[in-house]
């Protein structure tokens, strides 16, 4: 295939709530461009970028996926992404590699709660946006106000620059075509084609009004701003086309004018129309503002030549340029398997050509790029070179993975990825077999080089394998890509909850051990003193032994004893926290006392305390983020203070309610699909460890008559 300079070069993220249309809509302009000789089709797999076997099987996006398209002279690089709320993570990293978001909006339904979200991704990461009504050609389109509605709802929400660029052509019997408001002509099209319209010159006699109106309304707000333009318009009552044409480029780039256009993906409607906004109106790599880079090497020097000092690093500029030095930052990775892995790239300068040995400035390693491609879904199509700001993919690096940044040697930059929002849920995980086991460590660390948001580790506390990720599905789909591509079968339960216990109370307690069973026998004798200490405050151990009562060497014996029995816990066998413990007393035997007594020693006066110290369980409490449709917010509320939750504060971003609360982590164990069911899957959460608090009485006496109490010394 061609090769195209960065000038040719339009990266384009497609973003929006699920089921809009996102992956059909991107078929439909790979087969308006004739890059396949049928429209993909989401149902079948056949569409360019869905071609995962969980991501068909359950008819969402879950990843991002590649595709281009060539166009009259320039390729467009399209970016597809989840629309489900559980994978708005994967949106956001998408907006890193591209100058434009392709905001797709259901025409039946209008902006909804994941499209709010990505438009203030899009908006935190500069990224000009193009709004597409898509689903044209559905009876329901427009929702119960009509296209007119919808529009006024798009600017109340994101901003009065959200400008109609076309209009549609519709009647009762459907959506025909659109209006071009720049060139004021008329596109028609047939349901089912190639995407490809017929261009009349005649606006249909009932839309002259107003497309006339909305013409003048689109000139007047992209003079705005710019004096020649107004007295360009002021003069003539216009602005001619050629001139109109750079303004709104210049405009959408600068983010001042939010374009709205009109299409149906399944139809294959006004897409070669869309092709061709995208060619003109969107900008080119070369056109981005020069890209914000750590520099490792003034890294270095700011911290006395150590590149690998964690003092903050130098920032500079890298400007989209073939005549930079080469760099390139991967911002994806896929497992194939037969390809391997196959990491995906933007070109941040320079050329990378086929064949080149670049250096991982991240790992400190030499890669060899061999059989350089660009992706059109799965398919790698190889080129011999790729120029600044192009997006490309290579198939087996040795040790390069997502958020590494690549180059030519001295180069020593970092590009860095967005923040990941910390796991929602997590869940155990447990083999099914010895097998299942052996397989279960690799699979699943491949499967974490494709998502970063997947957790994997034990849990000392409970010694249960636990799996974490974005939420239920999440975690289901996991657990299913380890079945079916790794042939590792495992069983999902709710993790345990790691509750404490800890003292209330101050008490002092004698812990005597004495045997003896011919020859030496043992003997250890000890007084302590327990006291609570501030939540967090862990554990403190202190000798305030006077006159040798017990030897030095005895001491570090009884604070063994003591730890020992505090994990083993005393209500039900949870660690015991928060608490401090002064030996002050004791006795010895000349020849009876040894290490072991005064351990044991230590473990009986334990306790004892503990039964005079009003032991307690201690919960986690979680710091829980939910995020939804203001409409929702009285029944969530409401929820929350079932769960025993407390309710922080709230804020308003836009049409959704952002609840902050603390609630008991199990109380939140099976959140996630509770609140997909009570927010008609608009809402979504996100938690952390918080703090530790006392279990109410009636909660605790609930977990204490599950749990077993742990075996008391004197029975060992």
């Amino acid at each position: 295939m061609k090769t195209y300079q960065g000038s040719e070069i339009r990266n384009v993220a497609v973003v929006g709530h699920a089921h809009s249309g996102k992956t059909t809509l991107i078929a439909a302009m790979l087969h308006a461009a004739k890059m396949t000789p049928t429209q993909g089709r989401v149902e079948d797999g056949s569409a360019a970028t869905a071609y995962d076997e969980e991501e068909v099987a359950r008819g969402t996006t879950m990843q991002n996926a590649v595709a281009f398209a060539e166009w009259q002279g320039v390729k467009i690089n399209l970016v597809d992404t989840p629309g489900f709320h559980m994978f708005s993570h994967e949106a956001r990293a998408a907006l890193l590699p591209v100058e434009t978001a392709l905001v797709v909006v259901n025409a039946q339904n209008g902006v909804e709660a994941v499209t709010e979200r990505v438009w203030r991704y899009a908006e935190e990461a500069a990224v000009p946006r193009i709004v597409v009504v898509n689903q044209m050609d559905h009876p329901k389109a427009g929702g119960g106000g009509g296209l007119s509605a919808l529009i006024d709802d798009v600017r109340d929400r994101w901003s009065r620059n959200c400008v109609p660029v076309q209009l549609p052509i519709s009647d009762a019997e459907g959506f025909h075509g659109v209006v071009d408001l720049v060139t004021m002509e008329a596109f028609h099209y047939t349901p089912g084609g190639d995407g490809r319209g017929k261009i009349t010159g005649e606006i249909p006699a009932s839309l002259a009004a107003q497309a006339k109106a909305a013409h003048e309304a689109l000139v007047e707000l992209v003079a705005e701003g710019k004096d020649e333009l107004m007295e360009m318009y002021f003069a003539e009552g216009t602005i001619p086309e050629q001139h109109l044409i750079t303004a709104l480029h210049e405009a959408i780039r600068e983010d001042r004018i939010f374009p709205v256009l009109f299409t149906s993906g399944l139809s294959n409607m006004a897409t070669d129309h869309l092709l061709d906004f995208i060619k003109v109106y969107a900008s080119s790599p070369v056109e981005r503002a020069p890209l914000a880079v750590k520099s490792l090497a003034m890294q270095a020097t700011a911290n006395g030549g150590d590149a690998s000092a964690s003092a903050e690093s130098g920032i500079s500029f890298r400007k989209v340029d073939d005549a930079e030095p080469t760099a390139l930052l991967i911002f994806k990775t896929m497992t194939d398997p037969f390809a391997g892995r196959i990491s995906f790239f933007r070109v941040v300068s320079g050329i990378v050509r086929n064949d080149a040995t670049l250096e991982n400035y991240t790992r400190r390693g030499q890669e060899r790029l061999s059989h350089l491609s660009v992706m059109q879904g799965r398919k790698a199509v190889e080129v011999p070179e790729l120029h600044a700001g192009d997006l490309g993919a290579v198939a087996k690096l040795r040790d390069a993975f997502t958020g590494d940044t690549l180059g030519q040697k001295g180069g020593d930059i970092q590009v860095e990825l967005a923040a990941l929002p910390e796991p929602a849920m997590t869940y155990a995980i447990e083999p099914k077999s010895r097998a299942d086991e052996d397989k279960l460590a690799p699979a699943i660390h491949k499967l974490m080089e494709e998502d970063l948001l997947i957790r994997f580790f034990r849990d000392p506390q409970t010694n249960e394998f636990l799996i974490a990720g974005a939420g239920q599905p999440h975690i289901e789909t996991i657990v299913s890509r380890l079945k079916k591509r790794y042939h590792a079968e495992v069983t999902l339960k709710a993790p345990k909850v790691p509750y404490r216990e800890t003292i209330r109370g101050r008490a002092e307690a004698q812990g005597r051990h004495k045997k003896q069973t011919g020859g030496h026998g043992q003997f250890g004798d000890c007084k302590i003193r327990m006291e609570p200490m501030p939540r967090g405050g862990g554990f403190e151990f202190e000798n305030d032994v006077f006159g040798g009562a017990i030897p030095r060497n005895f001491i570090p014996a009884v604070e063994k004893g003591i730890v020992e029995s505090a994990a083993r816990g005393y209500l039900a066998g949870y660690p015991v926290v928060d608490f401090k413990v002064t030996v002050f007393d004791g006795s010895y035997h000349d020849v009876d006392s040894n290490e072991m007594s005064f351990k044991m020693a230590g473990r009986i006066a334990f306790r004892k305390c503990m039964e005079l110290c009003k032991p307690c369980l201690l919960e986690p409490v979680m710091k829980v983020e939910i995020e939804a449709p203001d409409e929702f917010a009285g029944t969530l509320m409401g929820d929350l203070n079932s769960r025993r939750g407390r309710v922080q504060g709230m804020e308003s971003k836009g049409r959704t309610t952002v609840i902050n609360a603390e609630v008991p982590m199990a109380e939140m164990l099976a959140y996630g699909s509770l609140l997909t069911s009570m927010t008609q899957g608009k809402g979504s959460y996100r938690m952390e460890m918080h703090h530790y608090d006392i279990v109410p009485q009636l909660v605790a006496d609930k977990i204490l008559a599950n749990a077993k109490r742990p075996v008391d010394e004197e029975e060992e």
